[in-house]
């Protein structure tokens, strides 16, 4: 393999940096994680290369991580452990994208951690979910877009009944949204749900503003059809209504989407910081519940990974 280790690292820095479009804060926690995995592996194994690295010494790196002091002279915990292991994984991957014959990262498992219990739909869940409702009728396509829309943004539920249908950029595939704590972010859209948000505008024939709204009632058409907005909670049924339909065996709620949103980027090899950032989280330990999946920069992630791309 051509290149010591360090330069390799180097490398692949670069490569989060110029390709990727890594911040510069998850750029500086990769390279501390390498640093402390190359310091380890050229101390321990000082006449083996990193196409040498195999599982057992994984593990002996694992034993090293376990009893390793922070600068307050306390042992990691095993979350920060997984930051470690996640961000040798991620160099592994570069590493075989660029044709070195290196360890699989996907047969190194993540240590395990003391999680919250959390909600989640797979894909085929999912499916299942969205397959059930009868699309044959205006209001069902609405429900579909709105299931789609959830799955593939990770919306909160009150953001998604303030979209305005001109709000959305269906070219681009994103729009921005405004989120707890006054926080903007810019939110990306999958190929399948642009498809279905497309197809019920079309069958719109209204000019009201919100992007969804009710079809039962009385019809109120002042202040660009404000009144017609769907609320939170008429959400909050509809997908109670298909979750039944569907017998899933989770009972999920609008935010469970949410975290099948932020799972389904994360086993597909997104990295947390990147997850954060979509999902609106101030800090990112709000997202670390989501390390009990997998973890590997915002619009590549989600073209890249996002199951409803095409």
């Amino acid at each position: 393999m051509s290149g010591s280790l360090p330069e390799l690292i180097d490398q692949f820095l670069e490569y989060l940096e110029i390709e990727k479009n890594c911040s510069k804060l998850t750029i500086r926690d990769y390279k501390h994680y390498l640093e402390v995995f190359a310091e380890w592996f050229e101390t321990s194994l000082p006449l083996k290369f990193i196409s040498d690295l195999d599982l057992q010494t994984v593990r002996k790196y694992r034993v090293f991580l376990a009893n390793r002091v922070d600068d307050k002279s306390m042992t990691l915990k095993r979350v920060t452990q997984n930051y470690y292991v996640i961000a040798l994984r991620s160099f592994l991957r570069y590493l075989i994208k660029n044709d070195h014959k290196v360890l699989e990262p996907s047969k190194i498992d993540l240590p395990k951690t003391e999680s919250r219990s959390l909600k989640f739909l797979d894909k085929d869940q999912v499916d299942r979910l969205v397959t059930a409702i009868d699309t044959s009728k205006e209001e069902g396509i609405r429900d579909r877009t709105i299931l789609e829309l959830l799955f593939s943004t990770g919306l909160r539920v009150s953001e998604l009944v303030r979209l305005n249908h001109n709000q959305v950029n269906l070219d681009r595939k994103e729009f921005g949204v405004i989120g707890k704590g006054g926080r903007a972010r810019l939110v990306f859209v999958s190929d399948r749900a642009t498809d279905w948000i497309k197809r019920y505008l079309e069958k719109r024939k209204d000019r009201f503003s919100p992007l969804f709204i009710r079809y039962s009632g009385r019809v109120i058409e002042e202040n660009n059809g404000e009144k017609m907005r769907l609320t939170a909670r008429s959400v909050e049924r509809i997908v109670k209504k298909y979750v039944r339909l569907a017998r899933l065996p989770v009972d999920a709620t609008v935010h469970t989407l949410r975290h099948s949103f932020a799972t389904d980027l994360l086993s597909n090899g997104a990295d947390l910081r990147s997850v954060q950032e979509m999902l609106g989280h101030k800090n990112i330990s709000t997202t670390q519940i989501y390390t009990h999946v997998t973890n590997r920069q915002l619009r590549d992630v989600h073209q890249s990974f996002h199951s409803g791309n095409k």
